[in-house]
């Protein structure tokens, strides 16, 4: 007992030193002879493994050094790190889709050394991810689903735009909020419990076109990782899900770029080097349906204009081979305007990140991030405008470590402080007095520990603890309320004067269990605790969003989420077969009393009702990853639930995203060196809905009465979306290239509903329900290039 005591002291005093490993250096009780002083000097060897023809840094390549029978891999930025003695030594490199290749490597004379590594052509590029082939498997990580953009790009798109979010919205346990949006529910979760990330910064509202398309542009984006519950010990915020969307990184020194002209819009990408040690990348993309409506006749859309813009930035720079800055930079916007007004919102997001390597087996990440959503509405009134402003800031300062203390424990630790502004709503009108909604400040934090660590031979566990914290600040009015829900007190903070706080501890504990070289069964526990939420009772796409934070009236919502699943692969992991059962208990859920008034209301806490929430479901998935057929199946049958005292009358009632039945099929199928063809055909029950089931009259005018709370469902949704890319065989004596996509949205036409109203005055006393739908069957053509 007493010599597992003192491992475990020597352990956490080699964590705490940043040590790497515990080797007969360090242990006294070992005796060896006597090494010469060249033997015991080591030196760092560094360097960058990236694709041959792309230039891409690819993560996770195992590095084996086989003289000494050990070696590392490669991180998300393609960067590895290794303490060696000196001598002459074997590099054997190898990664799943590439070529494995081996050199000699002399040492002290190489201190870095890159590696390029060549595609295996006899693999279709959906398998080349730079993750292990068994990685479902082997992973502790539950409901976690990654896309690689090559994959992303195969699939049909929405009038020729290939879209991150749109591809998703077709994973298991996944479902888009309302047709065609950029919106997405995971698990029975409203949209706001979703955090979504781009290069480390927070995107509030990622949609363009009123939700249309999504605002990350294919172009420029790497890979994608969508996380769903069983999030990251080191985020935390949101109770759903996280999707992380990752930029590309450290560019080859050649200049060159892609892009593609669309019916819709165009975007165009360039990357390039200055020098051996910065690389930059700079994207944009343009809508141009304003540009048609110029040439209108009609004088009313003449004057209209219509569009969205958005543009990335990243630059990279590389001190040394354990440093590296670098500034990734991200603005957009939407405008809508006509001769009455105009509307325009959009996102403008950076983030400074700092890459630092203290040795081969500890990094850390330190990173300022800032974001901004707003929107602004003006309109004419008896020759005056009247402007409406609303924005949320955040500035978020993290600090991140990853250490591998041994083959058998990896940890990760570190640290956030965010600091949240809230403007809903300002309202100017020359000549008037402003309209001035009170501002909100608040502070969240968050500290966290977990660990990675294999047990036995065929378990592994990870665990750990995140303690948030959530502080309201001045300067504002705060109101009391009363048992019906209206102001019985308030009370004045001042300016920067911390007047509460929330805390939560969020333990999380996941464990894999391997029966067989291609099978295992893993379990997990979740604890999320979001401070934030939503207002908007629109399900369509509407970007008036109004955030606002929790508060002495307003508790944080909580879930805690158990997974189990049997996860197993078929001909050395061809097939990716999979089954997770997953149960959610939601804690101080929000929503809002009937016929709430959420904007521009300075009393919005009045209006909401607090209750529990339960979601649980089962999600099949058959993924094939290699041959001339690749795709995938999954089928979720699922269920939301919520419970809220003062809404309906009390009684459990099915969640806005409830649906049982979703089946997602995603095929893609390479006909010949230049053809490929590929089809999606999504189906789920729909929505939860509250229809009127009668009226009463008033003064001759009739008004409805409805049904209890989501009681109804609408129309089940189901669409088929077809495309074809022509690739001309490649001369590679000529600098451009060029690809056609001819794509066909909802290819048979079928009318899924987006806004289903009642007209009640009818002649018949019957009400007359009328059906809006946005898309029949839509073609269109995308021409794509690279130079």
């Amino acid at each position: 007992m007493n010599n597992y005591f003192f491992k475990v002291t020597l352990m956490a005093c080699l964590v705490i030193s940043g040590s790497g490993t515990i080797s007969a250096e360090n242990d006294h009780t070992l005796k060896a002879p006597a090494a010469s002083e060249s033997a015991k000097r080591k030196t760092e060897i560094s360097g960058v493994i990236k694709d041959t023809e792309t230039g891409m840094p690819l993560s996770g390549v195992n590095i084996y050094i086989k003289e000494l029978r050990t070696g590392t891999s490669t991180n998300d930025n393609g960067e590895y790190l290794v303490s060696l003695p000196q001598g002459e030594f074997t590099f054997r490199v190898s990664c799943v889709g590439y070529k494995t290749k081996s050199e000699r490597v002399k040492m002290p004379s190489s201190s870095k050394v890159n590696f390029s590594m060549e595609s295996d052509t006899k693999l279709d590029e959906v398998v080349v991810y730079a993750n292990k082939k068994d990685q479902k498997v082997t992973s502790t990580n539950m409901g976690v689903e990654k896309l690689s953009i090559g994959e992303i790009r195969k699939m049909p798109a929405l009038m020729g735009e290939v879209d991150v979010i749109k591809a998703i919205q077709l994973l298991p346990g996944v479902q888009a909020t309302s047709e065609g949006g950029s919106g997405y529910s995971v698990r029975g979760g409203s949209a706001d419990q979703n955090l979504i990330l781009l290069d480390n910064a927070t995107v509030y509202n990622a949609s363009h076109m009123f939700g249309f398309f999504s605002v990350f542009n294919n172009d420029v984006v790497n890979n994608v990782e969508l996380y769903k519950g069983d999030l990251p010990m080191k985020y935390g915020g949101r109770l759903s899900s996280l999707l992380d969307v990752q930029l590309k990184d450290d560019y080859t020194g050649k200049v060159r770029g892609t892009g593609g002209i669309g019916l819709i819009s165009s975007r165009l990408m360039v990357e390039g080097g200055l020098g051996k040690k910065t690389s930059w990348m700079v994207g944009g993309r343009r809508s141009y349906a304003d540009l048609f409506l110029k040439l209108s006749s009609d004088k009313s859309l003449n004057e209209s204009s219509i569009y969205f813009y958005d543009l990335n930035a990243k630059i990279t720079h590389r001190f040394s081979s354990k440093d590296k800055l670098s500034l990734n930079t991200y603005l957009g916007k939407d405008n809508f305007g006509s001769s009455v007004g105009q509307f325009d919102y959009g996102n403008r997001v950076a983030s400074l990140t700092w890459g630092h390597g203290f040795n081969e087996n500890l990094f850390s990440k330190l990173s300022l991030n800032t974001t901004n959503y707003h929107y602004t509405l003006q309109s004419k009134m008896s020759d005056s405008k009247v402007k409406w402003k609303s924005d949320i800031t955040d500035i978020t300062l993290r600090w991140d470590f990853d250490h591998t203390v041994s083959d058998a424990l990896k940890l990760t630790y570190g640290a956030s402080s965010t600091y949240h502004n809230f403007n809903p709503g300002l309202i100017t009108r020359p000549g008037y007095n402003d309209y001035k909604m009170p501002l909100y400040h608040a502070l969240e934090h968050g500290v966290y520990v977990s660990a990675e660590q294999k047990l036995i031979k065929n378990m592994t566990v990870k665990y750990g603890l995140r303690l948030s914290a959530f502080q309201n600040m001045g300067s504002v009015t705060s109101y009391s309320y009363g048992a019906d829900h209206s102001v019985s007190d308030s009370a004045y903070y001042g300016s920067g004067k911390v007047y509460h706080t929330y805390y939560a501890l969020e333990p999380r504990v996941g464990v894999v269990y391997k029966l067989t070289e291609a099978s295992s069964v893993k379990a997990n526990y979740a604890r999320n605790t979001q401070f934030i939420q939503l207002a908007n009772s629109s399900s369509s796409g509407s970007p008036l969003d109004l955030w606002f934070p929790c508060s002495p009236n307003v508790k944080p919502q909580r879930v805690d989420m158990v997974s189990t699943g049997y996860f197993h692969n078929f001909k050395k992991n061809e097939y990716e077969t999979s089954v997770e059962v997953y149960y959610k208990k939601m804690n101080n859920v929000v929503d809002f009393a009937d016929h709430a008034q959420l904007l521009l209301n300075s009393k919005l806490e009045g209006e909401i009702r607090v209750g529990t929430g339960q979601a649980y479901g089962v999600e099949f998935m058959v993924r094939k990853n290699i041959g001339r057929l690749t795709g995938f199946i999954n089928y979720t049958l699922s269920r939301s639930e919520r419970t809220i005292p003062e809404i309906n009358k009390g009684k459990t009632y099915l969640s806005p995203y409830d649906k049982t039945h979703c089946v997602n099929l995603s095929l893609s199928y390479e006909l010949s060196k230049k053809w490929n063809v590929s089809a999606n055909w999504v189906y789920s029950t729909g929505n939860p809905t509250t229809y009127p089931t009668g009226r009463f009259e008033v003064n001759g005018e009739y008004f409805p009465i409805y049904s209890g709370r989501n009681e109804y469902r609408r129309p089940d949704y189901h669409r088929l979306d077809l495309s074809a890319n022509y690739v001309p065989k490649h001369n590679p004596k000529k600098l451009w290239t060029g690809e056609w996509n001819f794509s066909l949205y909802n290819a048979y036409g079928h009318k899924n509903p987006w806004i289903i109203t009642y007209d009640q005055n009818t002649p018949s006393g019957v009400p007359d329900a009328k059906m809006t739908y946005l898309f029949g069957a839509v073609p269109s053509i995308t021409y794509n290039f690279k130079f």
